[in-house]
């Protein structure tokens, strides 16, 4: 019988190998009765650095016979999860195998979903396969040239494939634990099942995204790389194909993943009547700070650092408006987040060991559609577009990232040009106020949150820390619109917008169950193409 038993409380220090036998003590049975075992949840309760814990809550399969001899607890319940819910495949004839624009997280699930139920779909990137982004990525970091169609955003796996590999996210239910068990069968540790943050780091990311298209490929589906989507072809309020760079693809059912930075593809859709709107989106700056001192305010002492590892922080200040962390990296990299030539934007990321001396967060503040300075659906974008211009025109031109000290900012004083401070950004920094790179109420908010996140931590927070920016993709500024039963696009049919480039997820995780939703949409209402993978898979 599965019990689940919950708040499980072992010291920070204390091996793991020792659960079973707090389960059976818990229990009230022997540890050799206790049966099969697995954790659901585990996370840090670091509230006091006296008493660092992991908490666990765990399920047990317990002999029916001895289940029915416990008392009642209130940490112990019959365990029963919702089941994942696989539609059966309907009949309605596919005279096309059905496209996939964009192979990040959205684009990937639901292309690996129809891949193995017989859809046999084909994925149109408009980068490069991981195996040349890698070499092109170091290069541009190590001062080379910036390539629109294969960088830090574009290529195989999408943005999420370089930055940083974070699946944390506040949905639950089957469809969340499926996705995980394809992330772990693709390379994935498996502890991101029920970790409280779990992370891949990216350094794994690249040969994850790789295992996946090699299932999909051997299920019948197809990568056409380097393909960029430059228009739909829509007939008789249904879509017919897709124009791209390398010709018209005929379709009539599209699963539309192009993430939140394709804003050439936005544009594009627009002029053709796409139905989109502006919506509110996160920007503001990227702290960074020795990861030491996170460390040291969040463990109390180097021995717990050296078990647990590098330090993590999420912070929220209601200031002027809500300033919150986003993206923290913990002993992690300042990236550049660029998708457009002579622009420039911060993001973060950390390979799977945090092993960098630095950590760094996203610092960031809502804005709302009114404040975009006109109605225009793609108005967000322009606001998006004209701050990243201006920080790469300040920053040299070079992709240099623009930094500030963070009390220098506070306090509206610029830095001395050509002052240097430490940074694990690549490319160089160049020194420079850094709220000329922010619509005046961000950096007010920014200003006003800092001092109230600083006094959270004693004067930790902000003691050697930098700031740089902008930080300008928090989530999307579109939303396309989408039937909330149907999964298309009204008036459009056959047009499944998804993840985070449509408005509809806000990370790897939500953007990947975006996907996969769509997809088992697709497979509930059309024939399959061929016959599906065997179960197992």
């Amino acid at each position: 019988m599965p019990l689940r038993i919950s708040n499980i409380q072992l010291p920070y220090d204390q091996p793991e190998d020792t659960l079973p036998g707090v389960l059976s003590r818990v229990l009230g049975v022997r540890e050799n009765d206790l049966g099969s075992w697995r954790i659901l949840r585990k996370s840090l309760d670091a509230r006091s650095r006296r008493s660092l814990k992991f908490v666990y809550s765990a399920v047990v399969d317990l002999p029916e016979e001895a289940a029915r001899k416990l008392k009642p607890s209130p940490q112990i319940e019959a365990y029963l999860p919702p089941a994942f819910e696989a539609p059966q495949p309907g009949n309605a004839p596919l005279p096309e195998r059905p496209v996939v624009v964009g192979s990040g997280p959205a684009g990937l699930l639901a292309a690996y979903y129809l891949a193995m139920h017989g859809y046999r779909p084909l994925v149109l990137e408009r980068g490069d396969p991981v195996k040349l982004r890698v070499p092109a990525i170091r290069a541009f970091d190590g001062g080379g040239a910036f390539d629109a169609e294969n960088n830090y955003l574009f290529g195989e796996g999408g943005a999420g494939t370089f930055s940083d590999g974070k699946l944390t996210c506040r949905l639950s239910g089957p469809d969340i634990d499926w996705t995980l068990d394809r992330f772990v069968e693709c390379g994935g540790k498996p502890q991101i099942r029920y970790e409280h943050r779990p992370h891949l780091g990216s350094n794994r990311l690249p040969m994850l995204v790789r295992n996946f298209r090699r299932k999909i490929e051997a299920w019948g589906g197809e990568y056409k790389f380097r393909c960029r989507v430059e228009g739909l072809e829509i007939r008789d309020g249904h879509i017919r194909g897709v124009q791209t760079s390398s010709g018209l693809i005929p379709a009539s059912v599209v699963v539309l993943a192009i993430g939140h930075s394709a804003r050439d593809t936005y544009f594009k859709l627009h002029e053709q009547g796409v139905a989109m709107e502006a919506r509110a989106f996160q920007l503001g700056l990227r702290i960074e700070q020795p990861q030491e001192q996170v460390n040291r305010h969040k463990y109390g002492n180097p021995e717990a650092a050296s078990l647990l590892g590098a330090a993590d922080y999420t912070l929220i200040a209601h200031g002027q408006r809500d300033l919150f962390t986003f993206c923290m990296c913990a002993g992690g990299s300042v990236i550049p987040s660029v998708s457009e030539p002579e622009m420039f934007c911060t993001n973060g990321m950390s390979n799977s060991r945090h092993d960098t001396t630095f950590a760094n967060s996203g610092l960031v503040v809502t804005l709302n559609p009114s404040e975009f300075g006109s109605p225009h659906p793609l108005a967000g974008v322009r606001v998006q577009q004209q701050f990243e211009a201006a920080a790469f025109a300040l920053g040299g031109r070079q992709y240099l990232a623009p930094i500030q000290p963070a009390h220098s900012f506070i306090q509206g004083r610029a830095p001395q040009p050509g002052d240097q401070y430490p940074s694990s950004y690549q490319r160089g920094t160049r020194s420079l106020e850094l709220s000329q790179l922010l619509p005046p109420v961000i950096a007010a908010a920014i200003r006003s949150g800092l001092p109230i996140m600083d006094q959270k931590w004693r004067g930790d927070f902000l003691r050697n820390a930098h700031l740089l920016g902008p930080e300008m993709r928090g989530s999307s500024p579109v939303r396309m619109a989408r039937d909330s039963v149907t999964r298309e696009m009204p008036g459009v049919g056959g047009l499944y917008p998804v993840g985070e480039g449509a408005g509809y997820a806000g990370g790897i995780i939500s953007a990947a169950v975006d996907g996969l939703r769509s997809a088992k949409s697709i497979v509930a209402r059309f024939a399959p193409l061929q016959a599906a993978a065997p179960a197992s898979s």
